[in-house]
Order: structure tokens, then C-alpha cells, then sequence
């Protein structure tokens, strides 16, 4: 009967305790897209993925380019950190229904850089647009955003260095972008 039993356990051992072996803990790939490294005084900032933009925000991201060039100004550096939360801004105010630079929660640019882990920067600024039925969204966004003294501000500032715009498309096909600027 004892013999039995310890068949059977070691039976059940067999099938319900697989052995577990470790695996080896690769390095993800990373990138920084900025125009500088920072000066040693500065925390380093987190190393990031490529984050590469999609049509809408490409588009947009050389068309602001062009106009900073026509204007003696050099072009922005895509930035990925800056990319992910403008994105995110972009979906927020499409899920959540707003469009504002100030989410439902209270959360301003400067809260939205630190909860997206930007946390070293001299300056940010931002600009947001909403369309639909354009068939050139991110042109068009940086058409009006021209048209505007204070999102032209933004965008011919030579205080800025880095630039990034997050898109979202909503189920209607309403069209949301949040351009974001930085320097580090």
C-alpha cells in the first residue's frame, strides 16, 4: 500500500510539477532622438524605444519643419518620450470628450510630462487640433495652428529644439493631434 502511495505521488508530482528553468534577461533595444546629450548636472533621462511616427503625425512633423525652415529657423528633432504622451493626450481628449490642454482629471502639460516620465526639460509648450473629413489631417492642423498667433508662437519659437505629435483617430474618423514641444 506504501508503495503504491509513493507511485502515485511521484505520478502527480510528475504531471502537476513541471520543472521551471530561468531564462536570461535580454536588453531591449533603446534610442534617444534629441539634438544634445545633458549636461552631467542632469539626471539621465529613461532610455526609451524608437517610437517612429505614424502618416498623420509625419506629415504634420514636415510640414512644421518646412515652415520653421522658411522662417531662418532650424528643424525640430523628433523626440519618442514626447511622441508617446502626445499620443496618449490625443486619445485622452477623444475617449474621454474634451479638448482641452487640461485633462477632466486637472492634469496640465507639466503633470502629463511627469506622469509620462519626461522629467528633465528647460521648456515645453504644446499645441492640439481637431478635425475631420480632411483628407491631409496633419497639413491642415498645421495650416490653422499657423493661422494662430499662439500656436505660431509655439511653432517658430527658437526656444524649442525637440517636437513630436501624437495622433488619434477616432471611430467617427475624427482626427485628434497634440503637438508637443520640448528642450532639455
Amino acid at each position: 500500500m506504501l508503495r503504491y502511495h509513493i507511485v502515485l505521488i511521484a505520478l502527480l508530482f510528475g504531471i502537476f510539477c513541471q520543472p521551471v528553468f530561468a531564462q536570461e534577461a535580454k536588453p531591449q533595444p533603446v534610442a534617444r532622438l534629441i539634438t544634445s546629450l545633458a549636461p552631467a548636472t542632469r539626471l539621465p533621462a529613461a532610455p526609451t524605444l524608437i517610437v517612429e511616427p505614424n502618416a498623420i503625425e509625419r506629415r504634420a512633423f514636415e510640414q512644421t519643419n518646412v515652415v520653421r525652415v522658411q522662417n531662418g529657423l532650424p528643424p525640430f528633432v523628433w523626440d519618442a518620450n514626447v511622441c508617446r504622451m502626445a499620443r496618449t493626450h490625443s486619445e485622452s481628449m477623444s475617449r474621454q470628450g474634451f479638448f482641452a490642454h487640461v485633462t477632466p482629471e486637472g492634469l496640465r502639460l507639466r503633470e502629463r510630462a511627469r506622469a509620462a516620465g519626461i522629467l528633465q526639460y528647460a521648456v515645453l509648450g504644446e499645441n492640439i487640433a481637431y478635425n475631420q473629413g480632411y483628407e491631409d489631417p496633419g497639413a491642415f492642423a498645421v495650416e490653422k495652428w499657423m493661422q494662430s498667433p499662439k500656436h505660431r508662437a509655439n511653432i517658430l519659437s527658437p526656444e524649442f529644439r525637440a517636437m513630436a505629435i501624437g495622433s488619434f483617430v477616432a471611430p467617427d474618423g475624427s482626427v485628434y493631434l497634440t503637438q508637443t514641444f520640448i528642450t532639455r
